[in-house]
């Protein structure tokens, strides 16, 4: 639609560097960041009941997902940058605005590295340094290594899952920088015993890419190849079907260690593992029949619905969650605020009786 507005039309400027930053992939990143920094047990002393200020700063977290997305936006374009004479080989890449002409090399550069200044500089002044460090990170994996690496080795899949991985890990040590009890730093946020957590998740986005893209690469195995693009699906297609079996498997025991763990409920071992069984399954038949018989398609898309289903439902099993909505229902945490403030009545009114009996002793004596 753009491109049918004038050249120099306002929108359709934004239009064309807005693509550049791959909206549906950078909102796909946002979304489990996000979802990490909600799922961050909140430490008893930022409880709501004992502090007059939200546990976890909405200011921050709009930093995050702002910052967030501006680093998956300069890693985009700087990956569409490279590619455009490749891109132009397939028919899921060729209407990109670099290779059609609509955008420059030098506009989408300086898009690019606008873009991750940006991002990075509101990460670390509005999150904290180990996230703006990991945000940094993700664009150099993402266009310094895994862009390059496609054209090299099949390995590029791993590395590209990597980077998947490292959002919901920004998630969590944006929460656990806010209860932070020492200086904050990378250790404390991402190795101290709290953090388990933050790796679950990121191992959860690690392994979901496998059966996703490996059943998209196998629908356009033809295209990757005359690209020049070393995938899996077109390498070694057997071994593609079975790395996206292995991997659609490891996300039954993630999801139960994050009920192990206390991150979720219980519950959530049951809602996970039906959403889970579903993608095996997929991946299964995806491996048995080669990619065919509609296996592929039929994986892509329940890899399209796994992940924020299986996100939304951890954030809706988080631990804790349903009971502490169900005490201020009832008024409990109300009733233990007025309890409270009767002991500390009647210790007051003891204090005072003990006070006072000595004079009554000694004029008794006397």
């Amino acid at each position: 639609m753009s491109t049918t507005l004038p050249p120099t039309s306002l929108r359709r400027l934004l239009s064309l560097y807005l693509s550049l930053s791959k909206p549906r992939l950078s909102f796909l990143i946002v979304l489990t960041t996000a979802a990490a920094y909600s799922l961050y047990p909140v430490p008893a002393l930022l409880l709501p009941q004992t502090t007059a200020s939200p546990s976890l700063s909405t200011l921050t977290l709009v930093f995050l997902t702002s910052g967030t997305a501006l680093c998956s936006a300069s890693a985009n374009a700087l990956n569409m940058l490279m590619e455009p004479k490749h891109d132009a080989k397939m028919s899921r890449t060729c209407n990109r605005p670099l290779v059609r002409g609509y955008i420059g090399k030098r506009g989408a550069l300086v898009f690019a590295t606008v873009a991750g200044l940006v991002g990075t500089g509101s990460l670390y002044f509005g999150v904290n340094p180990t996230v703006a460090f990991l945000g940094g990170l993700n664009i150099f994996l993402y266009a310094g290594v895994y862009t390059p690496m496609k054209r090299v080795s099949v390995l590029n899949t791993w590395v590209g899952a990597i980077v998947g991985g490292i959002p919901p890990l920004m998630g969590w040590a944006a929460a656990a920088g806010q209860s932070a009890t020492g200086t904050g730093g990378l250790e404390e946020l991402l190795f101290s015993e709290g953090s388990i957590g933050g790796w679950l998740l990121a191992s959860l986005l690690y392994t979901w890419q496998f059966p996703h893209f490996n059943a998209l690469s196998w629908t356009i195995r033809e295209e990757y190849k005359h690209a020049g693009y070393r995938m899996l699906a077109w390498v070694n297609p057997r071994m593609n079907g079975r790395v996206a079996f292995r991997y659609a498997v490891l996300s039954f025991p993630i999801c139960g260690a994050l009920w192990w763990y206390g991150i979720t409920d219980q519950g959530f071992l049951l809602t996970s593992s039906v959403v889970n069984a579903w993608i095996v399954r997929e991946a299964w038949r995806f491996w048995r029949r080669d990619g065919h018989k509609g296996s592929a398609r039929a994986l892509f898309w329940a890899g399209v619905w796994h992940l924020p289903v299986i996100m939304v439902l951890a954030m809706a099993h988080k631990k804790g969650l349903w009971g502490g909505i169900w005490q201020r229902l009832n008024g409990q945490s109300l009733k233990i605020e007025e309890d409270t403030w009767t002991d500390e009545e009647e210790v007051h009114l003891e204090e005072e009786e003990h006070v006072a009996q000595p004079p009554r002793i000694v004029s008794a004596l006397s």
